[in-house]
């Protein structure tokens, strides 16, 4: 298993229990992964939009959420926040353990 997948399995792990994210969304959090070691608990939910962007392109390119963070209804943005969490815990817990 890579680094990669490793961090992307911690980021499911610690995603809060509201989170329902589709089942076959493995390429998703491993973006989320590289996004964990890019930016840490800098991380923000319009970071975690363009990811989920990015992934959603190849599996529904007509979809409606497919536009700038900034157009999305409230409600739509707030989806994004158990992620942004998620991956900012992943970031502190792989601060602890140096990798």
């Amino acid at each position: 298993m890579s680094y990669l997948r490793a961090d992307a399995g911690l980021i499911r792990e610690l995603l809060p229990p509201e989170a329902r994210p589709p089942s076959d969304a493995d390429g998703l959090f491993l973006l989320y992964a590289v996004l964990m070691r890019a930016k840490g608990e800098m991380v923000t939910a319009a970071d975690v939009h363009d990811a989920w962007t990015a992934w959603m392109e190849h599996r529904n390119p007509g979809h409606a959420a497919l536009v700038p963070f900034d157009e999305l209804s409230r409600a739509t943005q707030r989806e994004d926040e158990p992620y942004v969490q998620a991956i900012q815990a992943a970031a502190r817990v792989r601060a602890k353990d140096g990798s």
